[in-house]
């Protein structure tokens, strides 16, 4: 399996930024692409983003949109997350990983990165 390692999390302020790396070579076999994903404390996991492995413009979810952006540096084998004007909302667990189709998410989890947002 692909070893991801997360890292870039931080307290910030609403209205702040932080941007979020995730390491690693390779690619998990059958997988469409690499995303972010995040959990808040009692709420289920869900998708955040991701960019494919084959050129498509990066995927958000509506309520990311126009505030985190998301690249990939195939040089440092390294996919980021810009996140922008934050909200106490975002506060979570972001972790990376390789997805299939559909944005599930590989069945592995790395350790994740902490994001506080305060009010």
């Amino acid at each position: 399996q692909v070893q991801l390692v997360e890292s870039g999390g931080g307290l910030v302020q609403a209205g702040g930024s932080l941007r979020l790396s995730c390491a690693g070579s390779g690619r998990t076999f059958g997988s469409f692409g690499r995303g972010w994903f995040r959990q808040a404390p009692g709420k289920e996991r869900e998708f955040v983003g991701g960019i494919s492995w084959y050129g498509e413009s990066p995927y958000y979810i509506d309520s990311v949109k126009g505030r985190f952006t998301i690249s990939r540096d195939n040089v440092k084998n390294t996919v980021y997350l810009q996140m922008n004007s934050l909200k106490p909302e975002d506060t979570a667990v972001y972790y990376c990983n390789d997805y299939y189709s559909g944005f599930v998410p590989v069945n592995y989890w790395g350790q994740g990165t902490q994001v506080t947002v305060s009010s």
